[in-house]
């Protein structure tokens, strides 16, 4: 993977396009829904670097899942407090996904209205289209992935947000597969009657497959990939968050908000458990955002936050995708800069790049998916 993006630095270079090869190693994206900002983290040195963008500015406030999209520019979902009565007046009225280049330079809103209620989970599908899960009206939302315009409702809980059994019950994580379906972490939630957000369903992953994607099967049925697992010793409730495939695309890691990851092979039998009990109390009293697997590294890295000190938030580094179910076996980095740190995304190096290397940056991002893609072919 790195001769490949080397490669297409120095196409970059030939091509005239002022792109020199990045003397930084890989970096992180981490979002701050406390701090309302973006952090650049050295993935290889364990450090953060820098502000991605301004924090608060342009919209920035309550930051959760971050997206790399194809075009190589960075998708923010955005928009505060999920869990106020949703017909307050008062509730938040900014949810949104907001598109930054890798400079940092806010590009617009991506996606925003019709319906959007704090949007988590955020991706692109096949058709190049932006899916963003509405957490608290239980929908899954399509939009046009170039303009930002509205398209559809893709999936809901067939029920105007008020639940039903193995249905979209308060969607967190989008991912799509290689196969072109489309996994959704739910936190089990729905509004009841009076606009209160309660848990009455079960925590569980979803699957939409590539026809009901594509239209070719309506989306009211998913299935259900992984039922609500047990719950973990130190652990008191479940509340699936974040995923990622492994680098070989052989298996998915699910997060946990309760605390956890949890690994499963692609029938949903489950492979293994990381315990991200890094406080080391009983129960945990630090919560988990989502993971992703480095730009440069085979490490699976993973946010978290300690709630009795603040929200101070930490990065967790599992080398090789491998943990104790235990103990938290992995590397640490704790930093007053990370606030409750939710969201987290892996770009290469070119994502901290001097003004002249943006074009350069996309064409070692395209290089980092092709990577992936060819990877996953030669199963």
């Amino acid at each position: 993977m790195k001769q490949q993006l080397n490669a297409l630095c120095v196409l970059g270079a030939i091509a005239g396009i002022g792109f020199v090869a990045p003397q930084a190693e890989a970096a992180l994206l981490i979002g701050n829904t406390r701090g309302n900002s973006i952090v650049i983290y050295d993935e290889i040195n364990n450090t953060i670097l820098r502000d991605f963008t301004t924090p608060g500015a342009n919209g920035l406030r309550d930051p959760d899942a971050i997206t790399i999209g194809p075009d190589g520019n960075v998708y923010v979902s955005v928009g505060g407090n999920s869990g106020l009565n949703l017909f307050d007046p008062a509730y938040p009225k900014d949810s949104a996904v907001l598109r930054f280049n890798l400079l940092g330079e806010f590009l617009g809103v991506a996606a925003s209205g019709n319906g959007l209620a704090r949007p988590y989970g955020n991706a692109f599908g096949p058709d190049g289209n932006l899916y963003v899960s509405s957490f608290r009206t239980n929908e899954i939302l399509r939009f046009d992935g170039k303009t930002g315009a509205f398209l559809d409702v893709f999936a809901s809980d067939n029920n105007k947000g008020l639940g039903s059994p193995n249905g979209l019950n308060g969607p967190n994580g989008l991912l799509f597969g290689p196969d072109g379906s489309l996994y959704v972490t739910t936190q089990g939630s729905a509004n009841n009657a009076a606009g209160d957000l309660v848990f009455p369903f079960a925590s569980q992953v979803l699957r939409y497959t590539p026809e009901q994607v594509l239209g070719k099967q309506p989306t009211t049925t998913p299935s259900v990939f992984i039922d609500q697992p047990a719950l973990l010793p130190d652990t008191e409730f479940i509340s699936l968050l974040g995923l990622t495939f492994a680098l070989d695309f052989s298996s998915l890691y699910v997060s946990d908000f309760a605390g956890g990851i949890r690994q499963y092979d692609l029938a949903g039998t489950l492979l293994d458990v990381l315990s991200t009990n890094y406080t080391g109390t009983t129960p945990t009293s630090n919560f988990m955002g989502g993971l992703t697997f480095g730009a440069d590294t085979s490490n699976l890295f993973a946010v978290g936050f300690d709630t009795r000190n603040n929200n101070l938030g930490s990065v967790l580094t599992f080398a090789n995708g491998q943990g104790s179910s235990a103990s938290f076996t992995g590397s640490l980095f704790t930093d007053t800069q990370l606030i409750r740190p939710i969201g987290i995304a892996a770009v290469p190096a070119a994502a901290v790049p001097e003004p002249t290397t943006i074009a350069g940056v996309s064409l070692a991002i395209a290089g980092l998916n092709l990577a992936r893609r060819r990877r996953q072919k030669s199963r």
